[in-house]
């Protein structure tokens, strides 16, 4: 088992990675249970499939436990199943002291996350990710959220996990779909600012996705290194520096509001075309080169993912998409930032967009 380390002043935290880690997780989750139970939320899927595994861990360790059911999709991060989330918490007599396990996707960790944040004012939780995009990106760093009528992760607070346990092998119970949006978050930590861990993709996707066992240690080890970095050196988008992490973000974002946060654009996939057009209107204003957008494409082209407002099901306007910006948590004294790029691992923080340019780009890459 490796241990990363979040370095947060006060309230530092481990993220644990190894395969199996699944099947020992009840070891691992001992010191966080109180009087030897646990509660988890979860969701129906993963309740199939990985919540009987995990179970069968905590009882060998002689841990009890009560586990809650969210349905499983990005509806279930809204009001309604908050509301039935907190008050199942309060059923159960959840205390301040108690640690909440979040087993599933970044749905599961989102919606916990943020109930364990407002719930008698504050407990702590334990993310247990079951998805590759969960693994690498959303159970690290402290985001929880739900989704709300004007957008996507609106109404939510930073609460950092107490621990974080990272089991590969979970990824074999993941569609290739799945997987593949996943694989998103893992290219974007090169594109931001590691041109050689994008190298490093191109020379190994096909064997992170026919599942070889190192290839997907080593992207998942890299990945959660780079965000653990980039969370200790901004916490709350301060800075600026975490603001990196949304490269693609934003396009995606509007993509999602506009396939109205359906299985028809997983999130994942939005990210992978909100990166290839953060590209290309890089290109446009002059500040990558062809060449370089033309290599992102086809790199998220192989690993079957949009670059395209076609191919993420979207045939909206420029000035309707760049409507649902104007709704995204990052604008800030009326400027929307965007994460545009000097080429790969050259992002940057772009405050000078003019929004009828970006609606004229967004026009006419409608007919790629």
């Amino acid at each position: 088992m490796e241990r990363i380390a979040v370095d947060l002043e006060g309230r530092p935290y481990d993220i644990c990675l190894g395969q199996g880690l699944i099947a020992t997780a009840g070891a691992l989750l001992t010191p966080y249970a109180r009087d030897g139970r646990v509660l988890i939320v979860t969701d129906t899927h993963v309740g199939q499939y990985v919540l009987p595994q995990f179970a069968a861990s905590l009882q060998d360790a002689g841990l009890s436990y009560a586990a809650h059911l969210l349905p499983a999709g990005e509806g279930a991060k809204s009001w309604a199943e908050l509301e039935r989330l907190v008050d199942w918490l309060l059923g159960e007599h959840v205390e301040r002291s108690d640690h909440i396990i979040a087993l599933g996707g970044g749905v599961v960790g989102d919606i916990t996350g943020f109930a364990a944040h407002i719930v008698k004012r504050g407990c702590r939780f334990v993310q247990v990710p079951t998805t590759l995009l969960a693994q690498v990106d959303s159970s690290v760093g402290g985001k929880t959220a739900i989704n709300s009528a004007a957008g996507k992760n609106l109404v939510g607070a930073f609460h950092q996990p107490a621990l974080v346990i990272i089991d590969p092998d979970v990824l074999e119970t993941l569609p290739r779909r799945e997987l593949g949006a996943g694989y998103a978050e893992v290219v974007k930590y090169g594109l931001i600012d590691a041109p050689e861990f994008f190298d490093w993709c191109e020379a190994n996707i096909d064997a992170f996705m026919a599942g070889d066992a190192e290839a997907r240690r080593y992207a998942i080890a890299r990945s959660v290194e780079a965000k653990a970095r980039i969370v200790a050196a901004d916490e709350q988008e301060l800075t600026g520096v975490r603001a990196l992490l949304n490269l693609g973000h934003t396009f995606g974002h509007a993509l999602e509001a506009e396939t109205g946060y359906s299985e028809k654009l997983l999130h994942g996939e939005a990210v992978a075309a909100g990166m290839a057009l953060a590209f290309r209107y890089s290109v446009r204003r002059g500040h990558c080169a062809d060449d370089e957008a033309v290599r992102v494409a086809a790199h998220l082209d192989k690993a079957r993912l949009p670059t395209t407002l076609r191919a993420a099901h979207v045939d909206a306007s420029g000035d309707r998409l760049v409507e649902h910006m104007l709704h995204d948590k990052k604008k800030s004294g009326g400027t929307l930032p965007f994460l545009l790029v000097n080429g790969i691992g050259k992002t940057f923080l772009a405050k000078d967009v003019d929004l009828a340019d970006m609606a004229d780009f967004l026009d006419a890459e409608r007919d790629r």
